[in-house]
């Protein structure tokens, strides 16, 4: 194709970019190659346009990142099951399963979602959003929760999210933390001859390898969530 050609087809295109295309496609590459392989360039690349030209509807990669959380994070409460949500234990059931389809959905992506909000950063991970945080609280206070009840279900629901959706998302394929470097415990000795060790040397691991295979997250995850709510049921009774 002629350098006239290429000209013609990005102007093209470029007139069809909109910030939604563009975090959709950014959305789709995350979840081929984790945030790490996604760069304005290769998105610009797979769009056919050059990369200044996605700078008119993005600020920047971090930018870009936001629209990418805000579009799994969009019109969460809105799908939520309007029959369970009568019941506040129905629709923390309901909230739970709908984050969880996103870190099923996009397991490489869900680490954006499972980080503080930039504007709000005392808010805790993994519901990202102030307005799906705001509405959280707004719907246990509706529920009869007082305040000090509300904040205390939020606190555990984000924990039980947190812990169990960023360990679903790690078995799937997501990256969850730096990976290059061992953690520095201060001036703790690193045991370095742990990593060199095989999983034929660990016998009750070889023994119990089919059992360990299993995929037992939909179980685990329900019960989970059965425990946090008969908790907070215990809590709300006193």
């Amino acid at each position: 194709m002629s350098s006239q050609a290429q000209s013609d087809e990005t102007t093209s295109y470029s007139g069809r970019l909109s910030r939604q295309l563009i975090v959709r496609t950014a959305l789709s590459q995350i979840d081929r190659a984790g945030t790490d392989g996604l760069s304005m360039r290769s998105l610009a690349k797979e769009l056919g346009v050059e990369a200044m030209s996605l700078y008119r509807y993005v600020h920047g990669r971090e930018d870009l990142l936001e629209g990418v959380v805000d579009a799994l994070m969009g019109g969460l409460i809105s799908r939520l099951n309007a029959e369970l949500t009568e019941h506040w234990q129905g629709f923390l059931q309901s909230l739970a399963h709908e984050v969880r389809l996103i870190a099923v959905d996009h397991p490489k992506a869900f680490p954006l979602v499972a980080t503080r909000h930039p504007a709000a950063p005392w808010l805790r991970p993994p519901l990202r959003s102030i307005e799906v945080v705001d509405a959280f609280l707004a719907a246990l206070l509706g529920y009869g929760f007082t305040d000090v009840q509300a904040v205390g279900a939020y606190r555990s629901f984000t924990s039980f999210l947190l812990g169990q959706l960023l360990l679903e998302s790690a078995v799937r394929g997501a990256v969850v933390s730096p990976a290059d470097e061992p953690l520095d415990e201060g001036d703790a000795d690193i045991p370095e001859g742990d990593a060199a060790r095989s999983v034929e040397d660990a016998p009750e691991v070889m023994r119990l390898r089919g059992l360990l295979s299993e995929d037992r997250s939909d179980e685990e995850f329900e019960a989970s969530l059965e425990i946090l709510l008969d908790r907070l049921s215990r809590e709300l009774s006193q």
